[in-house]
């Protein structure tokens, strides 16, 4: 790892800030840690805080943040977002059942609310700065602060003293895992993460759900309607029809979600037959030569949810075409594997390409497959890359499951009329926490 302190220049701004752009070209091998000198808030002397851009496996970039302060001792750690804002919040629930759970990777932001039921304790958010820690260590920094000022509560307010360090006690007692407890992430950021030691498999004791956040919500994190007035003319009634859109490919400028540089995608309205109409987005960056295809329903929520579930037995059903939204799972129970909505995206592929498109995903991650991926792991990533090269080569059936509350996903199926032999299709009606992530709850239809 390479060392290298920040150069100042007379452009960098009055204070002589720092320039980072040695944070926006990583070498993977040997990523450079950027240092400045910062004042210390415990002496008031000047440290040095360490800056690097990193990624985290199964989650996103992030600024991890150093500070030490030779003079006086002092050491802050501190990680904030390197990329854009989620759309949605994240609420994790967590089965804590025995001491191994304790030893779990926790990336939490400033605005991570956590919550332990069972002592009815909680951690409000933007109360504490963003880290990586583990669930131990939120404990160990819990009972650190009820700590801090028990001396002087002793000799001002016994009875508190005394309550306090009867919690405290029970904190430490989690830490022995005698009894099941329960803990609850909730970020409005949607970058709260917790560790899955199961690696490709199911984390049965972890559930995670996604939330539309609310108008105050975005309000705190600096998010706010853009007011365009000027900018963009309305369109007026009948100015366009459906027919007219459809096969018209659009243009508008974005920034690649990789590099972030200016880039364009192009938009296209069409028709799938036999099901409705979507739209399918493209970008390519000519900086980094980052290609995404996404896939978005053009007629809104269905009024139920829609479980697909189509048998793989040959190249026959190769050529299905499939719609994946970006609110549909995927489940292939042969090879014990789930992929949340979020992991594909919304594609319109066939079921070889979204079996192929899961493979890629894969062999890209390199938590997985890299030099520094855990043996074991490897191993049986290598054993599963196998299994669905197996399936590719029509050797190896198998079922996938396309599981949408929205209803806005689709597999073809091979028969004239209705489903085939091997493709059933049931809808359902969505629960409260379905309409809650979809943010059907919210919404006001009636005397609006």
């Amino acid at each position: 790892m390479s060392i290298s302190r920040v150069q100042q220049s007379e452009n960098a701004g009055g204070d002589g800030e720092p320039i980072f752009q040695d944070l926006k070209a990583l070498d993977e091998d040997h990523p450079p840690v950027t240092i400045i000198e910062s004042l210390c808030m415990n002496c008031g002397e000047n440290g040095l805080t360490k800056l690097l851009l990193t990624k985290i496996p199964h989650y996103k970039d992030i600024i991890l943040m150093s500070f030490e302060c030779e003079n006086c001792g002092f050491k802050n750690n501190e990680i904030q977002n390197g990329g854009k804002i989620n759309e949605k919040g994240i609420r994790i629930k967590l089965e804590v059942v025995d001491k191994r759970d304790l030893n779990r990777q926790v990336v939490k932001s400033d605005y991570t609310n956590v919550t332990i039921p069972k002592l009815n304790f909680e951690i409000p958010s933007q109360s504490q700065k963003g880290e990586i820690t583990t669930l131990e260590g939120i404990i160990d920094r819990s009972i650190t602060g009820l700590e801090q000022d028990q001396p002087r509560r002793k000799e001002e307010n016994p009875e508190t003293a005394a309550e306090i360090e009867l919690f405290i006690s029970k904190l430490r007692s989690l830490k022995s895992v005698d009894e099941p407890f329960t803990i609850i992430f909730e970020d409005i950021t949607g970058e709260t993460h917790v560790e899955n030691p199961n690696g490709l498999r199911k984390d049965l004791q972890c559930s995670i759900t996604h939330f539309v956040r609310s108008e105050m919500e975005n309000k705190t994190l600096g998010i706010f309607e853009e007011n365009n007035d000027g900018l963009l003319k309305p369109i007026e009634p009948g100015s366009f029809t459906l027919e007219e859109l459809e096969g018209e490919v659009l243009t508008f400028a974005t920034n690649c979600p990789k590099c972030n540089a200016p880039c364009a995608t192009n938009m296209k309205m069409t028709n799938i037959p036999h099901f409705k109409q979507v739209v399918i987005m493209a970008t390519v960056c000519d900086q980094c030569g980052h290609k995404t295809n996404e896939v978005k329903s053009g007629c809104g929520i269905e009024p139920e949810g829609v479980r697909m579930q189509v048998k793989v037995n040959g190249r026959e059903d190769f050529s299905r075409d499939v719609l994946k939204s970006e609110t549909c799972a995927m489940e292939i129970p042969e090879l014990e594997l789930e992929v949340g909505p979020d992991a594909l995206g919304g594609r319109f592929t066939t079921v070889e390409g979204i079996i192929t498109a899961t493979r890629e995903q894969l062999l890209s991650n390199t938590s997985f497959c890299g030099d520094s991926a855990d043996e074991t792991v490897k191993k049986r990533m290598d054993e599963f890359i196998s299994k669905l090269d197996q399936v590719l080569n029509g050797v190896r059936p198998l079922t996938i499951i396309l599981d949408d509350p929205a209803g806005n996903s689709y597999i073809q199926s091979l028969s004239d009329s209705g489903c085939d032999e091997r493709l059933n299709i049931t809808k359902y009606e969505r629960n409260f926490q379905q309409n809650e992530e979809l943010g059907i709850n919210d919404m006001k239809v009636e005397n609006y």
